[in-house]
């Protein structure tokens, strides 16, 4: 541990905040990388007097808040870390970073099924940094997950992310492209959620560079019209879900309406199109006949 005088560490701090970037970035570099939360920080403010203990120098930290500025290079990505509903959550590039949006998934989940629930079986396609998953089995701990994906890199982080935030066994991985590693699941899930690669091909081609350079691009681009993975997982779904099973997708912002039309095409009923914080059609559910 460094120990630096409070006063100086928040000299130091206004004068990298005035370089560009947002509090909440600085805050997960000084969280994850410094060793100091933002409550310390708070106390601070209130009484900057005393000492305060670092786990990198200044300039190292500094080092690290100016990538991310000037090559765009994402927070989450340089601390290794994410913070995603209550979870913190190990993330590299072999992953996308999960989104605020994406934690409203949760909240579809308790909505549809109640806070308490019996015991289920939901499979989740797509899981990336497994954090829908791990979410899902804190919040139901007598229902059995699984979270495929088809990179075996996304899975030893999802699976590292699992170890780290539960001592639950009731969530298993498997590789695979989609439905693909579930074939011995066929008409048993009571639940599939997916949150798949859905930006159409000339949006992706304009996304903002701290995006398109260092995300994955197998887990953002959907194909030409964003509706490829979506189309395949709705056409299957059919063959894994028990009768009135539900299947959660989110979407592009512009998506919902088609989206609902596939599922109706493929015999879903109570179709729904779920607006996110900023009242976009984010997430498009369904229950199978």
């Amino acid at each position: 541990m460094l120990c630096i005088s409070a006063k100086e560490f928040l000299f130091w701090k206004k004068k990298q905040l005035l370089k560009g970037g947002n509090q909440q970035s600085f805050d997960v570099l000084l969280h994850c990388v410094g060793g100091i939360s933002t409550s310390e920080q708070n106390l601070l403010s209130i009484n900057p007097e005393g000492n305060i203990n670092l786990k990198k120098t200044l300039d190292f930290l500094e080092s690290v808040w100016e990538d991310h500025l000037f090559n765009y290079s994402p927070i989450q990505y340089l601390c290794g870390i994410t913070f995603w509903r209550d979870l913190q959550l190990k993330v590299t590039n072999k992953v996308l970073i999960p989104r605020p949006e994406t934690e409203m998934i949760v909240d579809i989940v308790s909505k549809i099924f109640g806070k308490k629930s019996q015991k289920m079986l939901f499979a989740e396609l797509g899981t990336g940094s497994g954090a829908i998953s791990i979410a899902l089995t804190l919040a139901y701990p007598l229902w059995d997950g699984i979270a495929t994906d088809i990179d075996e890199d996304a899975l030893e982080i999802a699976t590292e992310n699992h170890r780290n935030s539960s001592t639950q066994t009731n969530l298993k991985f498997y590789c695979g492209n989609w439905w693909s590693p579930l074939e011995n699941f066929k008409g048993k899930l009571d639940l599939a959620i997916s949150n798949p690669p859905y930006i159409p091909k000339d949006t992706y081609e304009v996304l903002p560079k701290e995006v398109k350079n260092f995300e994955p691009k197998i887990a953002l681009l959907g194909g030409e019209d964003g509706l490829e993975h979506i189309t395949e997982i709705i056409e299957r779904a059919p063959l894994y879900l028990k009768d009135k099973g539900w299947l959660i997708l989110e979407n592009h912002f512009d998506q919902g309406e088609k989206v609902k039309q596939l599922l109706i095409k493929n015999k879903f009923t109570s179709i729904e199109i779920v607006n996110d914080f900023s009242g976009i059609g984010r997430f498009t559910i369904g229950r199978y006949k």
